[in-house]
């Protein structure tokens, strides 16, 4: 029997190399599994917590449709949606939040960033997120949520939320359990720090060539002279091409560190090569996908419509267990 797995992604920006070898490459390479049936969602509501610009929205939420799409999802093996086109989600993150204790969402991370770093905008969206969360996963009712080491307190929330709410209208949640990859490691930005749009040090896979080589030649490396040997463990140039490049291609680059005599320039080069080949066939489909985005809008409206089948299943047994069912 397969095992249902949910994620989504949030359109808040460029999809860079962090999103691709942290999430989506293992979400593509999920679809290919006879073992999964796989739910992959764009969270546009959840990008109104930062995003309040209407077009812009719009265009990152079919930036990130784009970009699965020419990546390789494949809307014939996964459902794949925009979670704004499935009201069922809100529904039922109204009736989650009726039975979520204050404290659980208090003890949030984004929250408490944002009060501790004195946010200017401390929104109630930013302080429910976990709840509308808790909805998108509970109400298709998946085995495995693929998520990083550092989002696991989303799936025990989630979790959490489940139990209230089975404790007070009997069972009807299952326990989610988070899919954190061993061998997914932390993919570091151009500042060392793990890349992300936040912290400003990301590398674009789709931007034109111009942008990415900017980017690359960008990344913070030490002072070891051209002539020394350096170490491949602490550099962030060799971290990135050993997450692209092939086992041979690794050992290689790796001698030319030990050996000295090749400079980081030299490194910057070889990696911005290795991104462009890696992403050369996925950047000619994007383009292909970007002459017909009429057909980008009936994938997500088909998927939407196969995924609101199973979110009115659940929303039609919670409803009955509330008391709410015509």
């Amino acid at each position: 029997m397969k095992k249902r797995v949910l994620s989504g992604i949030q359109p808040s920006g460029v999809i860079h190399l962090g999103n691709y070898l942290g999430a989506i490459k293992q979400h593509i390479e999920m679809q290919q599994s006879s073992s999964y049936d796989c739910y992959f969602f764009i969270a546009d509501l959840h990008a109104l917590t930062t995003v309040r610009d209407p077009k812009k929205l719009a265009e990152m939420t079919m930036d990130v449709a784009l970009t699965y799409l020419a990546l390789g999802l494949d809307p014939e093996k996964t459902t794949f949606f925009k979670q704004s086109n499935v009201p069922e989600h809100t529904e039922l993150a109204w009736i989650l939040s009726s039975v979520t204790p204050m404290g659980l969402l208090e003890r949030a991370h984004a929250w408490k960033d944002a009060v501790e770093k004195g946010a200017k905008e401390k929104t109630v969206g930013l302080f429910t997120y976990p709840v509308l969360m808790a909805a998108d996963i509970l109400i298709y009712k998946p085995d495995l949520v693929p998520v990083g080491k550092d989002q696991k307190q989303h799936i025990e929330i989630t979790r959490d939320i489940a139990t209230h709410f089975n404790s007070h209208f009997s069972e009807t949640f299952n326990q989610p359990q988070e899919l954190t990859p061993e061998d997914v490691a932390v993919v570091p930005g151009t500042d060392g720090q793990k890349m992300s749009k936040s912290y400003n040090n990301t590398i674009s896979i789709f931007s034109p060539e111009p942008v990415i080589k900017k980017q690359v030649m960008g990344i913070v490396t030490d002072s070891t002279p051209v002539d020394q040997p350096k170490n491949p463990d602490t550099c962030n140039v060799f971290q990135l091409y050993r997450l692209l490049a092939t086992p041979a291609e690794i050992a290689d680059l790796k001698e030319k560190y030990q050996k000295g005599g090749y400079g980081y320039g030299d490194a910057k080069k070889l990696l911005l090569e290795k991104i462009m080949e890696t992403f050369e066939p996925y950047r000619k489909k994007r383009i292909e996908l970007e002459a017909d985005l009429g057909y980008v809008d009936r994938v997500l409206r088909e998927g939407a419509d196969r995924a609101r089948i199973e979110a009115k299943k659940t929303l039609d047994e919670v409803r009955k267990k509330i008391g709410t069912r015509p």
